[in-house]
């Protein structure tokens, strides 16, 4: 019994989750309280827009324009995070979370909302908005060793999925008994929802406070961990150190510059999975978490409670998922997967609206969810070891830039569809695209080498020319 528990420790990362910094682990907590805000006010962002007497069409065009105008912020603030400080803008956003959670709860005002929504971080679809998630991942790649790296960043987005669904459930569960139970109405149980969001900023804000200075990136540590630890041990990496990553050297004489400088192959690697996470992202726009509790809400007429617990159940499945991710990426690759596991969850996307049944809509929307998250972790572990360090937060900030510009334009045509009586088109729609961005990722990033793969080739060339070289020496000596 102890070496099969021993062997489910390591198999689902959970011991190298705890052999992490103690940054890491805030790191985590501080996803888990987000999303846990997130996953609250996601449930009732709709339903409180068309209370206040907003169409349907009006309420995509706010979620359409809420992430256009995050676009902007989030570029802004992942370009320069490494200069002017990670912990600073992590705890500027967790204020901006609370200033918008106030303005929520005491306003009603359509325009008044938006700028409070674009600047304050509200998410219009459930998932990850603003600048958090770059700063966050691209630290805790630094702090963690590439073998590990999957598998921690599959507790990190564990640790949001499952806040998410914390945040889903018990708000159903309150705006439900204050309604029925207590007379409310709708209007002020919303409104309550989002004076908690505001409460939750100040928490995240105070963890912000715990973090250390090793959170913030080291010029010195500017190449990939493989090369620096073999470079410690044996000193053989001078001359690839200088060949390869010479781009890391330009970089340090611009130190004046706020903006980053990336090299010729992380820009052409960035445009080709630009272009791919625009397809996907367009595609998780048109089926935001928003949108879909409005179609069970509309068209199968549950109620927030009954909302609640359903989509805290797809997001339990789709942490505990997360798990077997990383261990499946140790054995079959990042990119396989990635689309393995992200191609079933689309052909379910396609489905739900073809179903007149509510049972059978639930089945698949739970079935998509035990699946549709299992390559968050193995993507951003590819992204990480794609680029070198000093580029991890700029790319990774780029990379959600591309995807929240992208997921923009999704709120509005469903809504459009919506108001025009074609909901579940948007669905449709969108699961074809998934379905699109799963091949053509396959097919171009098969076998793609990585720069963390080439420096680790680099090693081994070096190694085996210094045993040849030893090798030859004894034999000449002999």
């Amino acid at each position: 019994m102890k070496p099969i528990l021993a062997r489910a420790y390591h198999e689902v990362g959970l011991e190298a989750f705890i052999n992490t910094p103690f940054d890491v682990k805030l790191l985590c907590l501080q996803r888990f309280v987000r999303l846990f805000a997130y996953g609250a006010s996601t449930l009732v962002l709709v339903l409180y827009l068309v209370e206040l007497g907003n169409s349907t069409s009006q309420t995509g065009l706010f979620m359409t324009l809420t992430l256009i105008g995050d676009v902007v912020i989030s570029l802004v603030l992942t370009l320069i995070a490494d200069r002017v400080g990670r912990r600073r803008l992590l705890a500027l956003g967790s204020l901006l979370m609370t200033a918008s959670g106030i303005v929520f709860a005491f306003v009603g005002n359509f325009w008044v909302l938006l700028a409070a929504s674009v600047v304050g971080v509200i998410s219009p679809s459930g998932n990850e908005i603003g600048p958090f998630k770059a700063i966050e991942e691209s630290t805790i790649s630094q702090l963690t060793p590439s073998a590990d790296r999957s598998s921690v960043l599959a507790w990190y987005t564990l640790c949001g999925t499952a806040g998410a669904a914390l945040g889903t459930i018990i708000c159903g569960w309150v705006v439900q008994v204050l309604q029925v139970n207590h007379g409310w109405q709708p209007l002020q149980t919303y409104r309550l929802v989002f004076a908690g969001y505001a409460v939750i900023g100040v928490c995240k804000f105070s963890l912000c406070l715990l973090l250390s200075r090793g959170c913030e990136i080291e010029e010195e540590k500017s190449v990939p961990e493989t090369i620096t630890m073999v470079e410690q041990r044996q000193g053989l990496l001078q001359t690839a150190d200088e060949n390869q990553y010479s781009q890391s050297t330009a970089t340090k004489t611009k130190s004046w510059s706020l903006l980053p400088q990336l090299s010729a192959e992380t820009r052409s690697l960035l445009l080709k999975l630009g272009v791919l996470f625009a397809m996907d992202s367009l595609a998780s726009g048109l089926a935001s978490a928003s949108w879909t509790i409005y179609f069970f809400s509309t068209k199968f007429g549950l109620e927030e409670s009954k909302l609640g617990s359903l989509f805290f159940t797809t997001n339990i499945l789709s942490s505990a998922s997360n798990l077997v991710a990383s261990s499946l990426a140790r054995r079959v690759g990042l990119i396989k997967t990635m689309v393995f596991t992200h191609f079933p969850a689309s052909l379910a996307l396609v489905l739900i609206p073809l179903s007149s049944n509510v049972v059978i809509a639930m089945a698949l929307l739970v079935f998509r969810a035990s699946t549709s998250s299992m390559d968050q972790a193995p993507r951003q572990a590819f992204l990480a070891a794609a680029v070198t360090p000093s580029e991890r937060t700029s790319v990774m900030g780029l990379v959600n830039v591309i995807k929240t510009l992208s997921q923009s334009a999704g709120p509005i045509i469903t809504g459009y569809l919506a108001s025009s009586g074609y909901f579940g088109v948007a669905f449709v729609v969108a699961g074809c695209l998934k379905i699109l961005y799963d091949v053509l990722l396959l097919g171009l990033f098969l076998g793609y080498r990585t720069v963390e793969d080439k420096a680790q080739a680099t090693v081994e060339q070096e190694v085996e020319r210094e045993r040849e070289e030893s090798t030859d020496e004894q034999r000449d000596v002999a």
